[in-house]
């Protein structure tokens, strides 16, 4: 009888399979590798393929993602455009609303005009006059709402259902976080032996996508996101001035992020002062987050570690007293 069990037991232990678990398996249902690959192919063509900077002046292996070449001059358009693409016949005629800062607004506001789609965008009447004005400029129409994002959300909310348009939401929408995880696309292709992919979080849009893309790909590489440690009040990073993240992205920042760290007003003022004075690029204050992160030693060893420059829209007047402190 015990031979028996023996012979059994050997048996089942040759026959049982071997179980490899696919790194894409992690990701939502919702947002499967081919939402974010399938999102390139959209936007190919029609967004920059923003390039990726070696920066050995601010850290030996330290790269630059310069999303700040964009038309609008953010990473937010990817995932606009994107969202604007998958919307149905009847949603595209009826046109569509959505609630920004700024940096999404332009996105919407550029492409819905370049597809004939109308837009309405609600800003906080906090948002720096540089968005607000080019904006705009787009083509949208827009409304200026209280004090916060969250404020601006509910009007446009309002907008949504007394003129039937179709809300886009700058982060909590799943093709929209496709459209940002294409940013993670590229980071692999350009830099495939990357150890480290920093990302500022406001809303956590870009940092679910980039998340999704690299962690399916590369589960090793580690993605850390930082956020403005005091959020609320005056900030040079009105981008990432965001209480909670969304829904969907927390989802995502809960099981594929290494961490999420916090900066302070200064490091993020010194970060755009290191950008400009190394570079001469100009960055945002959220733009700047993960740059700031890295100079402030908020990370620790890194290795090869590429920092997401997420946008470059500010006012002059703040940038001038910025760059002069």
């Amino acid at each position: 009888m015990f031979t028996a069990h023996a012979d059994a037991a050997r048996t089942l232990s040759v026959c049982a399979p071997v179980q490899h678990h696919d790194p894409e398996d992690r990701l939502p249902a919702w947002l499967p590798l081919s939402a974010v690959t399938d999102a390139a192919r959209r936007l190919s063509g029609q967004i920059v393929r923003t390039p990726l900077l070696h920066a050995p002046t601010l850290d030996r292996d330290l790269w630059l993602k310069a999303e700040v070449f964009q038309a609008t001059g953010a990473f937010k358009e990817r995932g606009a455009l994107n969202r604007l693409l998958r919307l149905t016949a009847p949603e595209r005629a009826g046109g569509v609303v959505a609630m920004s800062a700024g940096n999404h607004a332009q996105g919407v506001a550029l492409h819905a005009a370049r597809l004939g789609v109308k837009a309405t965008i609600v800003m906080p009447e906090t948002a720096p006059r540089c968005k607000v004005e080019r904006t705009a400029e787009l083509g949208a129409e827009v409304v200026l709402h209280g004090a916060t994002v969250g404020e601006a959300k509910g009007k446009a909310l309002e907008l949504a259902a007394e003129r039937r348009l179709t809300f886009l939401h700058p982060y909590d929408d799943p093709d929209v976080i496709a459209g940002q995880g294409t940013v993670g696309l590229e980071i692999l292709a350009d830099r495939p032996d990357v150890d480290t992919v920093v990302v500022p979080v406001g809303g956590g849009g870009l940092l679910a996508g980039v998340a999704a893309a690299v962690k399916a790909q590369r589960p090793w590489v580690r993605v850390i996101g930082v956020r403005l440690a005091r959020r609320g009040g005056p900030t040079l990073a009105d981008g990432i001035n965001v209480h909670a993240l969304g829904k969907l992205p927390q989802a995502i920042v809960d099981t594929l992020v290494d961490r999420v760290v916090e900066v302070e007003e200064a490091e993020i003022a010194a970060a755009m002062r290191a950008l400009h004075r190394s570079f001469g690029l100009v960055a945002e204050g959220a733009g700047a987050a993960g740059v700031a992160a890295v100079l402030g030693g908020r990370l620790g060893r890194t290795g090869r570690t590429v920092a997401v420059l997420s946008g470059r829209n500010v006012d002059g007047d703040t940038l001038a007293r910025t760059l002069a402190a």
